[in-house]
């Protein structure tokens, strides 16, 4: 067992013997960072905390159906650390198509030339062969200085038709994301990001500003991360009229219709164009391009306060019914999502549903992939423009704490689903695709705390990115109320905007902001193996009401109702919100008054699907 298995054992092994002291154990890495103060115990960055940022300026060529992808870049990278910096590790998600020992000569990124202030630095791309690659510097980068590195690259479209986040999605229909060489995070608690990436989790990116060119054939449009500075120059003037209508439009405008792509009336009729997109301040820039697809765009107001208005685009097989629906979905979710839950304003300037087959979020765009069923479409976009918060206004390292982004995207999806849908059929869509598979049907003998690090999880990832954390959202919002939840979500967010928080940040701001101690809620949710299973034990009647004994046999902090039935049918409900578990997470007592003669009681734990439900009622005897 290699050092950082031991250290991350006996992390685990603390956090689950501590289940009486109920202390969020952080592993040493972590308590550096608080030591150095970089992180302080009230949840916003410490005095010391910094991060390192890239300028890049990326241009691509792309000529369909040839699926050879090249690209150049200039990174202009700024170290803000207080480290000198002899070596740079150097991110490349397209090796992860490398298979076995020996790469085949055509997959992954191939870079053909890297220099560094102007001085070459040795590359094989067969031993570089991985998702991550260190490459020494002709001089060591020092604090606060910068380097310039300039890179020419190029590599093979991978099948984007089978689920994949990029790739080709028909012969001239292309997605690119991940797609160029780039600069892996280098924290202040990690040092270098060199977690490999093997397809299956996510990402770490840090905030950067970039200018990206993509150079095609005419009659291809291209859809990207950041704003168009040359529509003028790339489109037909009409189509361009028409896109600049749609900007302020909250109508849908068909930007390109299926007779204008028949008819090739779309972009300008150069032989070649080249689109360029800006943006600051952003985790990553991803694109899509087509010469068959439709175009839809119309806009969404944010920001009450401004006026501020989002971009809402869409591009598309004109066969596709429910993309025709794509940008009011995403007007409702851009408008619901910042005047709702988180109640922040939509931080960028646009957004772009683009088919493809990989239902991924990117900064500023979703990859979805199309469905028969128009609120099946809804929830998906939904779930992906909710990535928006979680990870994109906050760089959260999705690679190793994905229940960061993915738990709170699925409590967004939740909550505007009670809004699309109504309550009772959100409800029941969230028990029937995100709960009940883990509450009635997983091996409880698995689990793993949530704090796990994700490329330690072995079994149930989905449930400890997805559903558990999801859960242990909407407990805490239940615990509460909506009205100091939310006051304490802004301070979170509020605290690591544009920065890279790590779960102890998560919880010490919800602590601050909510100006209480939650460090039991977050053990019992994050550092147990528990799940959620209530049993009612016993019920007494006396005086007006019952008295009933309740087991926590899964051990989750959760809600629940106590549902009283009376003799004539009517029933009362009794909520009761996770503090009631705060002194004891194994056993409470509840005491209800009885308006009239009771013939049963029962334990209904809503969306907080119970694990064994036959031991959830009380039968009064005659």
């Amino acid at each position: 067992m290699m050092i950082k298995n031991i250290l991350l054992a006996a992390f685990l092994g603390c956090a689950i013997s501590a289940v009486d002291a109920q202390t969020l154990t952080q592993p040493p890495e972590v308590q550096a960072a608080f030591t150095k103060g970089t992180r302080q115990a009230s949840g916003k960055p410490g005095d010391k905390y910094w991060q390192n940022k890239g300028i890049y300026n990326i241009s691509v060529t792309v000529n369909p159906p040839d699926k050879t992808i090249k690209g150049t870049e200039q990174i202009t990278y700024t170290n803000n650390s207080p480290d000198e910096l002899k070596s740079l590790n150097m991110k490349l998600i397209m090796n992860m198509h490398r298979g076995g020992r020996t790469p085949k000569p055509e997959a992954g990124i191939q870079v053909d030339k890297i220099t560094a202030d102007g001085k070459a630095i040795a590359w094989d791309n067969a031993t570089a062969s991985k998702t991550n690659q260190m490459i020494d510097l002709p001089k060591a980068l020092k604090s606060k200085g910068t380097v310039k590195l300039n890179i020419d690259w190029h590599f093979q479209l991978s099948d984007g038709t089978q689920g994949g986040r990029e790739g080709w999605i028909d012969q001239t229909s292309y997605f690119l994301a991940y797609f160029y060489p780039r600069l892996s995070v280098y924290d202040d608690y990690l040092g270098w990001d060199t977690q490999e990436h093997t397809g299956g989790l996510e990402f770490y990116n840090d905030f950067n500003d970039y200018t990206l060119n993509v150079t095609v054939p005419k009659n291809f449009v291209v859809w990207a991360t950041g704003d168009l500075q040359n529509p003028a120059k790339v489109l037909h003037p009409e189509t361009a009229k028409k896109l600049a209508a749609s900007l302020t439009s909250d109508s849908t405008i068909h930007i390109a219709n299926v007779q204008d792509v028949a008819a090739k009336t779309v972009t300008a009729q150069n032989p070649t164009n080249t689109w360029t997109f800006t943006s600051k301040n952003i985790s990553d820039v991803t694109l899509g391009l087509s010469d068959t697809y439709v175009w839809d765009g119309a806009s969404v107001v944010v920001d009450k306060n401004t006026g501020r208005r989002a971009s809402v685009q869409a591009a598309f097989p004109d066969k596709s019914a429910d993309f025709h629906h794509s940008v009011q979905f995403s007007r409702n979710a851009l408008g619901w999502f910042s005047n709702n839950w988180p109640g922040v304003p939509y931080p960028f300037s646009k957004s772009t549903a683009f088919q493809g087959t990989a239902d991924m979020e990117y900064p500023m765009m979703v990859n979805d992939s199309p469905a028969d069923d128009l609120a099946f479409a809804q929830l998906v976009q939904d779930h992906e423009q909710a990535h928006t918060y979680f990870p994109f206004y906050m760089g959260i390292n999705e690679s190793r704490y994905p229940f960061m982004d993915e738990g709170w995207a699925t409590t967004l999806e939740y909550l505007i689903g009670i809004s699309e849908r109504g309550q009772q059929k959100a409800d029941a869509f969230y028990k029937q695709f995100r709960i009940v598979g883990w509450a009635t049907r997983f091996n409880h003998a698995n689990e793993v705390p949530v704090i796990t690090p994700a490329d330690q999880v072995r079994s149930g990832q989905g449930n400890n990115y997805y559903n558990k954390p999801s859960l242990s959202y909407l407990a805490l919002k239940d615990m509460l109320g909506d009205e100091l939840f939310k006051k304490a979500l802004h301070t979170y967010m509020d605290n690591w905007n544009g920065k890279h928080p790590i779960p102890w940040d998560y919880f010490n701001s919800m602590n601050t902001g909510s100006g209480k101690d939650l460090t039991w809620f977050f053990h019992n949710w994050f550092y147990t193996p528990f799940y959620t299973d209530l049993a009612l034990e016993s019920a007494a009647k006396g005086g007006d009401g019952y008295t009933i004994n309740i087991k926590n046999i899964g051990g989750f902090a959760h809600p629940f109702d106590v549902v009283l039935t009376y003799a004539d049918g009517s029933t009362d409900k009794f909520h009761q919100t996770p503090i009631v578990w705060e002194k004891d997470q194994k056993q409470v007592t509840v005491a209800v008054k009885a308006a009239k003669e009771v013939t049963s009681i029962t334990l209904d734990n809503g969306i907080f699907m119970d694990a064994d439900v036959k031991n959830n009622s009380w039968t009064a005897t005659k």
